[in-house]
């Protein structure tokens, strides 16, 4: 005996379009198109009426496709001749799904999520019966995703990996490491599919395991959003989502294509962030629009709670009045060793290098364009609509290594010693250096004023207490007054940014 939920699944059908005037209290339509189809011994399965009265849908084997059409055509000549029907033509390569739900509309909206849209609905009222015909290039993901909702089958999550340097290839790992707890905790299957670089991207639609590198090595395919597009439609995957792991400025520009294909977004990198209000703006208009999300907790802090919490008091009306802090890990392990030991500037700045605490360019950090762009992303995170140029930035390059390649910069670094020395020996007793951001002036106005500079501050404060390569904001509000809310903890490191990425892709995978 079969179970009362039993997925029904039946592939290779066509839907037969009957359209034409309005059919609205025409009587014998019905009728006669079963006649005709019944003489030529055409088998008929689910019947729609549209939404405005003024076509049927019918389904039918997709071996009779043509003769169904031909012998309506038959049928309603004269109504063809005199206008009364319009069309009669099919759709092939349908299949039908057929299940019951007790809650149909969260099946439709998961459905619509991944961007499947039924071509035909067709729902038993009082038994919440329900048939749907989709394309055959979406009926394994359709099947997919109606038993993870009605079975409770553990919901297969596929990550695509771009950049595999030291946080992309720490993600993955992590990724490996805690999929079976994630699948038995929480019911989802977390699959990497796909992991690109700059120039090529691998697939494996059941999931890459430990050996993935190796499978990286000997890919293919060329590093093009289009294949990974094409990747996904072809081998029909549910529940999308792209994580950026790269410092790109290129392929921040494929968002809006990935948002518009089904793809939810998870990035670390911060590029995107600070563009131009009018493309940030645009970005967030398509993620609405296609209801996908973008999620991009370690664009500050790494893997600290601090865009939630921002956000979080923002929208709950909170007035926040000033942010400041040391928000670059690396410029916090750079100062805060700097300020204690006897070492040079250039020592203390290679040491960053060798732990992994840098931008690819050591120069993003130590220009302060780094630590620029997340002051710019919390401003934003309050609706300001401050632009990149609007920020005061104290560069810490020196002018003579602004423009020359990123290896002659490392060979040239000893040239900053001298600069650094003399202003770590001119500072007041008892102070150290920090590179601080900070937000502030009237928050409720459409900008703000921010500024990034290297201050001198007692070793005794806050800020001066900092150690390693911690990280620390202060959130300043209305109601907590001159107490400010304090975020402190690690800031930089591929180990705690990936964590904080895979925070995010879990966040997101809870919501799918």
């Amino acid at each position: 005996m079969k179970k009362v939920n039993e997925i029904k699944f039946l592939k290779n059908r066509s839907i037969i379009k009957f359209e034409g005037e309005d059919f609205s209290g025409e009587i014998g339509i019905d009728g006669r198109i079963f006649k005709a189809l019944t003489l030529a011994r055409i088998s008929v399965g689910v019947i729609s009426q549209q939404a405005i009265e003024n076509g049927i849908s019918i389904l039918v084997q997709e071996v009779d496709a043509e003769k169904a059409v031909a012998c309506l055509i038959d049928e309603f000549e004269s109504e063809r001749k005199s206008g009364k029907v319009s069309q009669i033509y099919s759709i092939n390569n349908v299949s039908v799904i057929g299940f019951v739900a007790e809650d149909f509309n969260k099946v439709l909206a998961e459905l619509a999520r991944n961007n499947v849209f039924p071509l035909l609905l067709n729902q038993i009222a009082g038994e919440n019966r329900v048939n749907i015909v989709v394309t055959s290039s979406q009926d394994e993901k359709t099947k997919n995703i109606i038993e993870s909702e009605i079975f409770k089958k553990p919901k297969t999550v596929h990550l695509a990996i771009i950049g595999h340097g030291n946080v992309g290839k720490t993600l993955i790992n992590q990724v490996l490491e805690s999929s079976d707890e994630i699948k038995r905790r929480k019911n989802i299957d977390l699959k990497v599919v796909a992991v690109a670089n700059s120039r090529k991207i691998a697939f494996n639609k059941k999931g890459f395991e430990s050996n993935w590198s190796d499978e990286v090595l000997t890919a293919e395919h060329p590093s093009k959003v289009e294949e990974l597009i094409n990747f996904s439609n072809e081998n029909q995957l549910e529940n999308l989502i792209v994580v950026d792991n790269t410092a790109s400025k290129d392929f921040v520009k494929n968002y809006h294509t990935l948002a518009e294909n089904g793809f939810d977004l998870v990035s670390s990198n911060k590029i995107f962030n600070t563009l131009p209000i009018e493309e940030y703006r645009k970005l967030r208009y398509t993620l609405n629009k296609k209801n996908r999300r973008y999620l991009y907790e370690t664009n500050v802090g790494a893997g600290l709670p601090l865009i939630d919490t921002i956000k979080l008091l923002h929208l709950s009306g909170e007035n926040i009045t000033r942010i400041k802090g040391v928000f670059s890990g690396t410029l916090s392990y750079v100062f805060n060793n700097f300020s204690l030991r006897n070492d040079k500037f250039s020592t203390i700045i290679n040491e960053a290098l060798e732990k992994g605490y840098t931008e690819p360019d050591p120069r993003e950090d130590l220009s302060g364009n780094d630590v620029a762009r997340k002051l710019l992303i919390l401003a934003r995170e309050l609706d300001l609509i401050n632009e990149f140029s609007d920020i005061n930035i104290q560069n810490l390059v020196p002018e003579s290594l602004l423009e020359v390649s990123k290896s002659e910069f490392l060979t040239r670094l000893e040239e900053l010693d001298e600069e650094y020395q003399k202003i770590k020996e001119n500072q007041e007793p008892g102070h150290v250096l920090r590179y601080v951001g900070d937000l502030h002036g009237d928050l409720q106005k459409e900008k703000g004023e921010l500024d990034v500079k290297l201050i001198s501050v007692p070793a005794t404060s806050a800020l001066g207490q900092l150690k390693g390569s911690d990280s620390i904001f202060e959130i300043y509000t209305e109601s907590y007054g001159e107490n400010p809310i304090v975020i402190m903890g690690a800031g930089a490191g591929a180990l705690v940014t990936a964590r904080g990425v895979f925070g995010d892709i879990l966040r997101l995978s809870e919501t799918k």
